[in-house]
């Protein structure tokens, strides 16, 4: 039986908005297809195996939290990060690991350090100009073309984040907005994605709103060649419905 290997960098610390919920909601659609589902985690101080997962999963945290996930992910973890996507897996992080993704996180005179997977680069709001800009809240939906040959398609959530986020002039968004402010407010552009990294501010969380998204990332995950079984999403498919409303995007 196929077996879908999912590890949660730092689960007890980055877990906020209920991200969590992703990775119930990544269990629930394989064991009904009848995948095997195996959850593991990598705290703090514990070695991360680049070979023991297909997916590798950060979710968002207080900046508290993050400075020391920082660390540790710069310290004890990067370099086996690096050999997993090298391998082919798939790592998806939300807000706070979003931006753990990149070079640097500016914390006011601190600059906690990246796990630098993709050019990017984050900055409080309070430290652009020397002035304070507010936190971007709210909910969103951004389009997104996850294949080249295929249709765009949208996904909704909600944002709520004091960085800024940049990308460098070769890095690719996730998604253009259509409704909220995405990485920074000004570009119009959401979340990263370089290969199979992908990055975003949407929680809520993100996947239960969002089932074709968990989908495509079990199917990316998995290399699997073919789309996989369908199943009854009637009620799946109202949430994701009730989330574009909530944005403000025509269903």
């Amino acid at each position: 039986m196929r077996e879908l290997r999912v590890c949660a960098l730092y689960p007890e610390l980055m877990n906020i908005y209920a991200d969590r919920g992703n990775m119930l909601l990544l269990e629930r659609r394989c064991r009904w297809r009848e995948i095997g589902f195996e959850l593991s985690s990598a705290g703090l101080d514990e070695p991360l195996d680049p070979d023991a997962a297909d997916l590798y999963y950060i979710g968002g945290g207080q900046d508290r939290d993050q400075r020391l996930c920082a660390f540790d992910l710069a310290e004890s973890k990067r370099e086996a990060l690096h050999a997993a996507v090298a391998r082919g897996a798939v790592v998806l992080a939300v807000c706070g690991g979003y931006q753990l993704l990149g070079q640097s996180y500016q914390l006011g005179e601190e600059s906690l350090p990246g796990a630098g997977l993709v050019d990017l680069w984050t900055v409080r709001a309070d430290d652009i100009n020397g002035k304070a800009s507010g936190r971007l809240i709210g909910n969103v939906a951004i389009e997104v073309a996850l294949d080249a040959d295929g249709p765009p398609r949208v996904l909704a959530g909600f944002e709520n984040h004091g960085g800024r986020t940049y990308l460098g002039s070769s890095t690719q968004p996730l998604g253009r907005v259509l409704r909220g402010f995405g990485n920074n407010g000004e570009d119009r552009l959401e979340g990263v994605k370089q290969g199979n990294v992908i990055g975003t501010y949407l929680h809520g969380p993100l996947l239960p709103k969002n089932v074709w998204f968990a989908d495509w990332l079990i199917e990316t995950a998995l290399g699997l060649d073919g789309p996989l079984a369908s199943l009854d999403d009637e009620f799946e498919q109202r949430a994701h419905a009730e989330a574009l409303r909530a944005a403000g995007v025509a269903t």
